[in-house]
């Protein structure tokens, strides 16, 4: 693909300079950008300088403020340029996603086992009985049979037999 989107791409991760109409300039890394080149920065630093006699330049000093994660509306933005290179990823695996948290994974669910009792202890609370927390009583709706014509198949019509209900004699 072309256009300035594809372009934008390579620099994901990357710390930028970004000078603003203002006079601003914002340093951060660049994390996301959307359709109207508004920009999303994350350690972001401004640098303003300031003027003491506005007549004549007589004292110039260059003002930080840290600002942290910010979105940068694209109308404002007057020029770009790379600072730095990505920072290198500590826990990346092969497929490019960041390992996860603490615990451990575990398939939940239908068609899945129960653990097995501890050694000599005593047998899981659960043994053919309702899930803990849900009761011993039946729940209306959930479960069990379903009532007479509820989700259930016609029965198969045969061969010139009309319609129940369309037929002589129903009696109805």
């Amino acid at each position: 693909p072309s256009g300035k989107g594809s372009k934008l791409l390579r620099y994901i991760e990357h710390r930028l300079r970004i000078q603003l109409i203002d006079n601003r300039t914002i340093i951060g890394t660049f994390l996301a950008f959307d359709k109207h080149l508004n920009l999303v920065l994350v350690d972001t630093e401004e640098y303003r300088t300031l003027n003491k006699n506005r007549a004549a330049i007589l004292e110039e000093r260059q003002e930080k403020r840290s600002l942290g994660l910010i979105i940068l509306r694209g109308e404002n933005v007057v020029s770009m340029a790379v600072e730095g290179p990505p920072p290198p990823s500590v826990n990346k695996k092969a497929g490019g996603v960041g390992s996860g948290g603490p615990g451990m994974a575990r398939g939940v669910g239908r068609g899945s086992l129960p653990p097995p009792p501890p050694m000599g202890g005593m047998p899981p609370p659960m043994m053919g009985g309702a899930p803990m927390g849900l009761g011993a009583a039946p729940v209306h709706g959930v479960g069990g049979m379903a009532p007479p014509g509820m989700g259930m198949p016609p029965p198969p019509m045969g061969r010139g037999m009309p319609p129940p209900g369309m037929g002589r004699g129903g009696g109805y």
